[in-house]
């Protein structure tokens, strides 16, 4: 008689008197995404010290590596990589699509068949989810083992993302490793780093020392919720270096994440008018802000200076990051320091701009341009098409929506608003990340957000023809930190459901099932202890 129980880190342990191999039933199967189709077959295979992972690729080499560290963490084995014969095989196949794979186990070898690194990396993922751990109580011997399989699987969408707020609250180095650790296990693709805000500029410019000298640093935090009248009552602080951006980029890299970094503009810049005042509309000295929300100045886009600058940073980003897509930010800019400001209105009357909204979307377009000249892409969170999305904000109730069209090759990151907007915008041929706030902020309670809402979500907006499918790139789920200032605060709301979000964004429609998801999570949810991780006990 076998008992089977889970144990720490990735494996399924089982005590069994048995010799063989085993042989697994489709219950003890738990992966997520949850892949397309499996086919199990009879035994496992085992993993032993010394095998050889056959590539013939870089690119296969990236994910040999990964499976390699794996199985010497967990078995202490050490597997090397080997050109012509092996117990494990990397193989290139034409005709998968892009990050899929097909990963066939028997008990005497594995083969992963792919068309890019992704899809070869997604086969590792999905291997160390699959692994279990035998113990003869008989012999005292321990065995790792992988199922006899067919695993067939591929994304649904392209944009997988999960978003760290570091401006509120700096976070450092090891904690965003840790993220793109387990955003890369989960197969999530895409780090959206939001950097800049009005409470702390956190990556270094050598043009302008002081954004981070200055801006990096504040003298208190509010704390509690929304206009508490309460603060920390100490100072916080800190920033990347442009050495620790690269080596953080470089390990994404090795996970087939791409970091996207976002430097807000025209508002949310607070940090960088308080390192350089002259940034500013209001010509008034501030410091770097204590309280959160949304603040008064905003860039005077109307000073070539203030575009130089603008463009001087983007320049030092570029380098620092190899990302197609640049995030530009462009929410909720307050626009009555624009209607305050006699030089603004009198640039607006000779350049013929109706409204503030108009001058954002002319000044987003310039910037546009410019990243594209660079051989990049702009994204932007949808106020940049110019539409009051905000009537519940005082400040913004009586805004204006712009006449001026938003440039085409532009990305738009639907937040808020009527979800028609995001269905009109796709239909004329915008791409689409859906992160709809009410589906997607992590920063919101499990109450606001439940596991199985966070499950629920579809990036698709109901009613969209299906001809504008391909303009909705996928999602993003977005971790704010006003109210999380430490890393253990940060681990309990984007944990556990990063993997309902990893599993919406990577799983058909039709293969989705919350039960089964919650079964495969209570093995994730074991790993995640064995690494010390503070996630959320919502299943308990």
């Amino acid at each position: 008689m076998k008992k089977f129980i889970f144990k720490s880190a990735l494996l399924l342990l089982c005590i069994s008197c048995a010799e063989k191999n085993k042989t697994f039933t489709i219950n003890e199967i738990a992966i997520i995404p949850k892949p397309d189709t499996i086919e199990l077959a009879a035994e496992s295979f085992a993993f032993k010290d010394g095998q050889q992972i056959v590539t013939n690729t870089t690119v296969q080499q990236i994910a040999a590596n990964d499976l390699i560290l794996f199985v010497k963490s967990t078995a202490d084995f050490n597997l090397t990589i080997n050109e012509n014969s092996g117990s494990i095989y990397l193989e290139k196949t034409e005709g998968l699509p892009a990050e899929g794979y097909e990963l066939i186990v028997t008990p005497k070898k594995i083969i992963i068949k792919a068309n890019d690194q992704a899809g070869y990396f997604y086969g590792v993922q999905t291997l160390k989810q699959l692994l279990s751990k035998e113990v003869s109580a008989e012999t005292n011997t321990t065995k790792y083992l992988i199922p006899s399989l067919t695993v067939k699987d591929s994304p649904r969408f392209k944009w997988r993302a999960y978003m760290l707020d570091e401006s509120r609250y700096f976070h450092g180095e090891e904690f965003v490793k840790e993220i793109l650790d387990q955003m890369a296990l989960l197969k999530m693709n895409t780090f959206h780093w939001h950097l800049v805000d009005d409470a702390g500029w956190r990556v270094e410019i050598k043009k302008y020392p002081l954004l981070t000298k200055v801006g990096g640093f504040r003298t208190d935090s509010e704390i509690g919720t929304w206009k508490s009248g309460k603060t920390s009552g100490e100072p916080h602080g800190g920033f990347y270096t442009q050495e620790q951006i690269k080596s953080i980029v470089a390990y994404a890299a090795t996970k087939n994440i791409n970091v996207v970094p976002e430097i807000e503009m025209p508002g949310h810049s607070s940090a960088a008018i308080a390192a350089y005042t002259w940034l500013g509309t209001a010509d008034i000295d501030i410091d770097v802000p204590i309280k959160f929300g949304r603040l008064y100045d905003n860039y005077d886009v109307t000073n070539p200076k203030v575009i130089k600058f603008l463009k001087d940073v983007l320049t030092e980003v570029f380098e620092m990051f190899p990302s197609e897509v640049i995030h530009i930010g462009g929410d909720e800019v307050g626009y009555k320091v624009w209607e305050d400001s006699k030089h603004v209105q009198a640039y607006m009357k000779e350049n013929n701009i109706n409204s503030p909204a108009d001058l954002q979307i002319q000044f987003t377009n310039t910037i546009s341009k410019f990243i594209e000249e660079n051989g990049r892409r702009m994204m932007g969170w949808n106020e940049i098409m110019g539409k009051n999305i905000h009537k519940g904000f005082e400040e913004k109730k009586n805004d204006k929506e712009a006449e001026t069209a938003l440039a085409k090759n532009v990305v738009v990151h639907f937040w808020k608003g009527d979800v028609a907007l995001a269905t009109d915008a796709a239909k004329k041929g915008y791409g689409i990340v859906n992160s709809l706030h009410s589906n997607t902020y992590l920063d919101y309670n499990y109450e606001g957000i439940s596991l199985e809402k966070a499950y629920g979500f579809n990036p698709i907006p109901e009613g969209l023809e299906e001809q504008y499918h391909k303009n909705i790139y996928g999602l993003g789920c977005q971790m704010w930190s006003e109210w999380t200032p430490t890393n253990k605060d940060v681990e309990r709301q984007t944990f556990p459901r990063i993997a309902a979000y990893a599993e919406v964004g990577w799983t058909a429609l039709e293969n989705k099932d919350f039960e089964s998801f919650k079964i495969a999570l209570k093995k994730m949810q074991l790993h995640w202890e064995s690494l010390g991780i503070n996630y959320a006990k919502v299943l308990e």
